[in-house]
């Protein structure tokens, strides 16, 4: 278990979390990367988080990754049959030699 979701122990219910945005951000700039983020949701169910800015543009490029290998997987599983790529790329008006 990594020392982040250790410390993640409480879902705030959105209304407290509304109000507790100011310290929040004061915390963030404070404790920089290592802050730990602020989670809230109705009933206490997880649905939106707010991190540090620095934390965010470092998993970023995860966050693209993991989008998409979901849209990857969807069209996978989409039923549709699959075409060659010769076949594709000619259907689109190109010669597979202006990939070379």
């Amino acid at each position: 278990m990594s020392v982040m979701t250790q410390s993640i122990v409480e879902v705030l219910p959105t209304s407290q979390a509304r109000s507790l945005l100011s310290s929040t951000v004061m915390r963030f700039r404070k404790e920089g990367i290592s802050a730990t983020p602020l989670l809230f949701g109705s009933h206490r169910k997880p649905e939106g988080v707010v991190l540090p800015f620095e934390l965010f543009e470092r998993l970023l490029p995860e966050i693209d990754n993991i989008l998409l290998a979901e849209l990857v997987r969807e069209r996978i599983n989409d039923g549709s049959t699959s075409k060659p790529l010769e076949q594709l790329v000619t259907e689109l008006g190109f010669s597979l030699s202006e990939f070379e």
